[in-house]
């Protein structure tokens, strides 16, 4: 592979941003980031930005679907079709996300996964990173827009059965339920990222979810407990819930959905300044309707998943106002927060990219334009759209959007 040169653009560091810089690449791995060099080397292949920024790929840890496709499609095919969508919209690597199927589905799902993971090219999309082990273990009262039928509690036979697979990285459950901390427990001999989520915890059964190893709560103030969730719960005197356990633990992370339709302007800017950059990160939480038009979709497996609209903006419910995940990809999310925070560019494209890195445990290679890191780059127009996707040194030639 020649060694690639990509220039005309600012350059989106860690800390901050380069305004004219360039990023060199060879064999696929990112050899130089920095301000531009005064001499180019022979026989480089040089990439115009095109006043463009060129920004590390995005990272998702929480996605469900794109393009038509839900990952509990269980196929390969779905599986691709997603991956393509995300990489349109500047993600580079993903970690599938399960809902409340059944465990028939569950294995069908995880089985696609392995085959797309161990038979990947560029032409498939976003990498997988792993498997995100989310539904179905999910409170009662807090199941949202997945199909209830499908919710239960931990079984241990069928989690370590999933988790023998190799390919489950992050691993979700609701820290109030029967055998939670069994669940964590086995996660973390695992080495899994352990969240929290669809969950009305209290801060002691928090507590004892982090005692077994849970650092991360799911899209913060979706479809968790509050305090007067809780009250609703156990009475008076009224009890402090997710949001302030998460808030109050240093070494807990979290996740927001920044499409503008999930969490208000100032949400966004107050978990940005209550948790910094370090500890929160974005996410799509997408559905299969992701590039696709307004109309009716269903959530999880086409067989059986719940239905839910897709208004052009966001998903809801039928018949309701309740939002039932994201349409939009990372880059939306992107543009979102940087407009409804002001933070620097530089601390908005981290939240997608090295810090989930660092929370998922592969920051040593990904999340950063940083020389030894595999070159997994994106290339934002000044509006922050996605332009350009290169995965390990190659462009991603997606096909086009349209949904199915």
């Amino acid at each position: 592979m020649p060694e690639i040169l990509i220039i005309d653009g600012p350059v989106v560091l860690p800390d901050r941003v380069i305004p004219e810089g360039e990023v060199r690449i060879l064999e696929g791995t990112i050899v130089y980031a920095g301000p531009v060099w005064r001499r180019r080397p022979a026989g480089v292949t040089v990439v115009s930005s095109r006043g463009g920024y060129i920004a590390p790929g995005f990272i998702d840890l929480h996605v469900h679907g794109g393009g038509g496709a839900d990952f509990m499609d269980g196929t390969p095919a779905a599986v691709r079709t997603a991956n393509q969508c995300h990489a349109r919209h500047g993600t580079t690597t993903l970690f599938p996300t399960t809902t409340t199927g059944s465990p028939e589905q569950i294995a069908a799902m995880l089985d696609a996964c392995r085959v797309v993971r161990e038979g990947w090219s560029v032409a498939d999309g976003a990498q997988i990173g792993g498997v995100h082990f989310y539904g179905p273990y999910f409170a009662e009262d807090k199941v949202g827009c997945h199909a209830p039928e499908g919710r239960r509690d931990p079984d241990p036979e069928e989690y370590r059965r999933h988790f023998a697979t190799g390919l489950i990285r992050i691993a979700t459950c609701a820290a109030e339920l029967p055998g939670a901390v069994k669940f964590y427990q086995a996660a973390r001999r695992r080495k899994c990222l352990i969240t929290c989520g669809h969950s009305n915890a209290s801060w002691d059964e928090m507590q004892a979810a982090f005692d077994a190893g849970m650092r991360h709560v799911d899209h913060f103030w979706c479809v968790m407990s509050s305090v007067a969730s809780l009250k609703a719960r156990f009475g008076t005197p009224m009890q402090a819930s997710m949001e302030q356990f998460v808030l109050a633990v240093e070494e807990m992370s979290t996740e927001v959905i920044a499409d503008g339709c999930h969490l208000s302007d100032e949400l966004l800017r107050f978990a940005w300044k209550m948790l910094g950059v370090r500890r929160l990160c974005l996410v799509t939480d997408a559905s299969r309707a992701v590039d696709c038009p307004p109309g009716r979709y269903r959530f999880g497996s086409g067989h059986d998943g719940s239905w839910f609209e897709n208004d052009g903006q966001v998903g809801r419910v039928p018949h309701s106002q309740a939002l039932a995940s994201s349409v939009a990809g990372m880059d939306r999310m992107v543009r979102t927060m940087f407009r409804a925070t002001g933070a620097p560019l530089h601390e908005v494209v981290r939240m997608a990219s090295l810090t989930p890195a660092e929370r998922v445990g592969i920051a040593a290679t990904h999340g950063s334009l940083e020389a030894g890191k595999r070159a997994d780059l994106v290339i934002l127009s000044r509006d922050l759209h996605a332009q350009a996707t290169i995965i390990g040194g190659q462009v991603v030639e997606s096909p086009p959007a349209g949904g199915r």
